[in-house]
Parts: C-alpha cells; sequence; structure tokens
C-alpha cells in the first residue's frame, strides 16, 4: 500500500538545539501509527516539523507526491493535514459552535453536523465559550475542530492528556470512528494501554531517533523494550 505520508531522515532544531536526528517512517491509508518515547526526545517536534511549525533543515516530508518539508503551515492545514495539539489550545473567548465555524473547510464528510454528532459532550455547549469547558471538553473541541477542516490525516499530540477514565473513552471511541471512515492518525502519546489498544503499528523514539518498531501485539510482549525506552 502507497504511503500517504513519508518522513524520510527529517533532521529538525530549536535554535541551536538538535532535536530530530534523522527520523524515518511512514503513514498509510487509514493506519493509525503510535508515536512513543519519553518526554523530550522529540516527539512533539516531528508533530511540528510535519504540520510545518518548525520546519526540518534537512530530510523530506511528503505528503502523497507532494514535498512539504517546509512549506507554510497554512498551506499544509489546507492540503489535507489536520492538527490535535498537545494542551489543546482552544480559543477562550470563541464559542464551541465558532470553533468550528472557522475552521471548517470543504465539502468533505466531516461536515459541522456530523463533527458534533460525533462528540455529543460538545451538542449541549454550541454557545459556550471554550474557557468554560472542562478538560476533557476542551480536548474534544480541539480534535472537533481539527476535523471540520476535512484532514485525511490527523496529527493529535498526547489527546489523553490530562483526561478522566470516561473522557478517555469516548476518545477512544473517536479513534475508531475516524479509523473506520478512513482517516489516517499519527498519535503521539503516553499512555502505553491506549495507544497499543488503537495503533496498528508502533514507533518508539529516544534521542531524536526512531529506535524500534512492531506491532502493538508485539511491544506488549517485549519487557525489556518497553523498560529501556518506556519506563514501562
Amino acid at each position: 500500500m502507497t504511503a500517504m505520508l513519508s518522513i524520510d531522515d527529517v533532521h529538525t532544531y530549536y535554535g541551536d538545539s538538535y532535536v530530530l536526528q534523522g527520523v524515518t517512517l511512514e503513514l498509510k491509508p487509514g493506519q493509525v501509527v503510535a508515536l512513543l518515547g519519553r518526554n523530550g526526545v522529540g516527539k512533539t517536534t516531528l508533530v511540528r516539523s510535519i504540520a510545518g511549525l518548525t520546519p526540518a533543515q534537512r530530510g523530506r516530508i511528503v505528503f502523497r507526491d507532494t514535498d512539504i518539508t517546509r512549506m507554510p503551515a497554512y498551506r499544509i492545514a489546507r492540503m489535507g493535514i489536520g492538527l490535535v495539539p498537545q494542551g489543546r489550545r482552544v480559543f477562550k473567548s470563541l464559542s464551541v459552535k465558532e470553533h468550528l465555524q472557522v475552521t471548517a473547510r470543504g465539502d468533505g464528510q466531516w461536515n459541522f453536523d456530523r463533527v458534533v454528532g460525533l462528540f455529543p459532550n460538545l451538542q449541549s455547549r454550541l454557545r459556550s465559550l471554550a474557557g468554560k469547558l472542562s478538560g476533557g471538553e476542551q480536548q474534544m473541541l480541539a480534535a472537533a475542530r481539527a476535523l471540520v477542516g476535512n484532514p485525511e490525516i490527523l496529527l493529535m499530540d498526547e489527546p489523553t492528556e490530562g483526561l478522566a477514565p470516561l473522557m478517555v473513552r469516548e476518545l477512544g471511541k473517536t479513534i475508531e470512528s475516524l479509523k473506520a471512515a478512513g482517516t489516517s492518525i499519527l498519535l503521539v502519546e503516553q499512555q502505553l494501554a491506549f495507544a497499543l489498544r488503537y495503533a496498528d503499528i508502533v514507533f518508539i523514539m529516544s534521542k531524536g531517533r526512531i529506535v524500534h518498531s512492531c506491532t502493538p501485539a508485539e511491544l506488549a510482549k517485549d519487557s525489556e523494550t518497553k523498560a529501556r525506552y518506556l519506563g514501562v
């Protein structure tokens, strides 16, 4: 199967800090790829490099047949790569409905009604300001905001962070729905059990590099790798 997103030998810096040191991975259509690793190993930097927020200095990032390595972030978003950032990053002074109206794009499958239907908690809060939502509701809003842009690929950076168990289960259902609809997902996650449950393949990062890849079932049985790279 042809890759939808190809990341080839990507190197990214923050000032003088050498963060991504030659990352290579692929994301295929309808696939959920989990990116795991300890804090500070470069996972968020990779997401930001794909989204155009922290462009790579070397290597190539190709979406379908287009090199997006140093393309502006707004163009990458319009091409069909959505971002659910770590920390939610909602606009506290905008209502839920305004968030979804502002970011809606095209006539794709994820229209306003379908997205709201996917997140029942938001349906009754459409007029509420984002700043008045619970943490879990803000996380759902961040995902819904990305979806109404009708992305083909969704980058989800630590989506379960700070969520209550009930909200984590709801998020899992959302990922299953997205996958069933053909959306590809790059899932950066600290909750190992959550990542293993929903991913098709797992990549582990350490010190700015991909150091291991396998199926979720293989990682679940690999105590040595989990202890070495994930502290589990």
